[in-house]
């Protein structure tokens, strides 16, 4: 019977999969693909794709790519995509080859995250039978990748022409790589993903975890205290300890990686001002916030009504807000490193300087992994509520503001604004959702009442 179960979902996952790319093939056939690349939602001057082809074609007329301040992205980007950019196949919509980049982007990083789901529910399943619990556990492997894929956030960038499912599908490799401990794999998924945009750095600290203690289990203290009742401790059955054989490895090859990766940018801008000029336009573009064109973050808006004097303070405060999350939510959640790096890819997702609806597509995605944590999660009906109407809302406030000129930056700020306290809500009730079924755990472990807090 089970196996019956398993063949029907796995027949209903795949038929998922096949719709979803269908519905993008439809899209990117409609005309001038809904005209999504030019969304401040969709691309950023990070993601954008017009400037990824400004900067391709000042390379290919002999001048630095980042001349004008157009382009800010990576050199081996523009040399990888760069040509998709004037490609063109007759009789076929503009920039097919580039959108079927993106599609295939996208169904690679969801079958990496059913990968890692299955590992998740796997390790999962091992530590309940350590503690003598059983619990029925959805496949959250393929929820995660349904909800990735089926995202509208998730379709949006693809047919929006954003880099954004590139830059994607370079954090889900590294956490797969870590969570199947093919360190390689990993080391190389961080390094291009950091390269890509500079905040992934931030994931070291799950992928130490990862390699370190292996995947998300319930905490060692609970295994201490289950197998303490019995008055037997079966070494076996406790999680392992921290291992810093499998960190070094990693550390080895991220420096591999990343000399390998700092080479070919030089060759790239070899004429063109070398790595100096690559560091100074990317992730300094980044760290000053440049280019306050509008876009679904708040920072646009803050830095445009700032005194100048202010400005470097808060350029620190902002960007030092994600560095004094890190190591609270590091020590509270180390057991869980797959939770953890969804943490801070929300996080990021909220306080970078450039955000867009690819980076929310990501961390949704990873979401799927913890539903059956999660399970008991209070104000998910708002939260779903809340982001179909900021969804909703976004391009009548951005309509209204610069096209029918009867409202003000205000309106377009209005749903930003509340954009960013739904991520808020959804990182806080997250968190606590998860500490609270650690804490059923320890519950059903010593006998404790189910509603105990303590």
């Amino acid at each position: 019977m089970e196996k019956v179960k398993k063949k029907i979902g796995s027949f209903s996952f795949w038929n998922w999969v096949t719709a979803s790319i269908i519905f993008r093939l439809i899209l990117i056939y409609f005309p001038k693909n809904l005209n999504l690349s030019s969304r401040p939602e969709v691309s950023t001057p990070l993601t954008s794709f017009r400037r990824l082809a400004e900067g391709y074609w000042l390379k290919q007329s002999f001048m630095s790519p980042y001349a004008g301040s157009m382009y800010h992205g990576s050199p081996l980007l523009l040399s990888l995509l760069g040509p998709l950019t004037i490609n063109r196949i007759e009789g076929q919509p503009n920039h097919l080859l580039y959108s079927l980049v993106s599609v295939i982007a996208d169904v690679v990083s969801a079958m990496l995250i059913r990968a890692t789901g299955q590992n998740l529910r796997l390790a999962y399943l091992r530590s309940l039978e350590s503690l003598d619990l059983v619990k029925q556990i959805e496949v959250s492997g393929d929820i995660a990748a349904l909800i990735y894929l089926c995202n509208p956030f998730t379709i949006v960038a693809c047919v929006g022409l954003s880099t954004s499912p590139i830059e994607n599908m370079a954090v889900i490799l590294c956490l797969y790589g870590a969570c199947s401990r093919l360190i390689p794999l990993a080391a190389f998924g961080w390094v291009i993903a950091t390269h890509l945009s500079l905040y992934p750095a931030i994931l070291i600290i799950p992928v130490i975890f990862l390699l370190g203690c292996g995947p998300d289990s319930p905490p060692r203290k609970l295994f201490l205290q289950r197998h303490q009742q019995k008055e037997v401790l079966n070494q076996s059955k406790l999680p392992p300890r921290f291992s810093w054989g499998p960190v070094i490895h990693f550390a080895f090859w991220a420096f591999l990686w990343s000399v390998y990766v700092l080479v070919l940018c030089g060759i790239s801008l070899k004429q063109f001002g070398g790595l100096w000029e690559m560091f100074k336009s990317t992730y300094g573009f980044i760290l000053t916030v440049e280019d306050l064109s509008p876009n679904i973050g708040v920072l646009w808006y803050f830095f445009a009504e700032v005194f100048e004097f202010f400005r470097n303070f808060f350029l620190i405060v902002f960007h030092v807000n994600i560095l004094f999350m890190i190591l609270p939510l590091a020590i509270r959640l180390r057991h869980r490193p797959c939770y953890l790096a969804f943490v801070y890819v929300a996080i990021c997702s909220m306080l970078k300087s450039y955000p867009s609806v690819g980076d929310s597509a990501l961390y949704l995605g990873l979401l799927g992994w913890f539903v059956n944590e999660l399970a008991d999660m209070q104000f998910s009906l708002f939260l779903f509520c809340g982001y179909v109407g900021v969804s909703l809302l976004s391009p009548v406030m951005h309509n209204l503001w610069i096209w029918r000129g009867t409202g003000n930056a205000n309106f377009y700020f209005a749903t930003a604004m509340v954009y960013a306290c739904l991520q808020i809500v959804l990182v806080v009730e997250g968190v606590s959702a998860m500490l609270n079924h650690d804490r059923k755990l320890r519950n059903l472990i010593t006998g404790k009442p189910q509603d105990a807090k303590s």
